[in-house]
């Protein structure tokens, strides 16, 4: 499967963006579905994930209740919207499938990877 994510860009801190990823070439309603992001210097990390359904989201400690995770199965796609944002933020964000069901968390979990798209929280 393929993954194309997009809406980074620069914010102001306190402000919201919303990212999208678009699925194509697999079965999407198979895989779960995550978020991950890399700072400059720093290990990939985990925001958000989403089983195949949507019924059961995941978050976080940093982002709980700031950001919230989505798909549209109809659709091929999955979004992120993250409010209150802080300069903590700032990452390239990442979305990934997982076609087996392991922990969510763990990057190495997931089998394929979108290209990322930067997302910079000014202060």
């Amino acid at each position: 499967v393929q993954l194309q994510a997009s809406g980074g860009g620069l914010v102001q801190a306190g402000g919201s963006l919303r990212l999208s990823c678009a699925a194509s070439g697999g079965t999407f309603s198979s895989y779960r579905m995550g978020w991950f992001r890399q700072a400059p210097g720093k290990e990939r990390e985990f925001v958000a994930a989403i089983s195949r359904s949507g019924g059961n989201t995941y978050y976080a400690e940093s982002v709980k209740g700031r950001f919230t995770i989505s798909r549209d199965n109809a659709k091929n796609t999955v979004s992120l919207q993250m409010n209150s944002l802080k300069p903590e933020d700032t990452a390239v964000y990442y979305c990934a499938a997982d076609a087996g069901g392991h922990d969510h968390n763990l990057a190495a979990a997931y089998d394929y990877w979108g290209q990322g798209t930067q997302v910079t929280v000014s202060s």
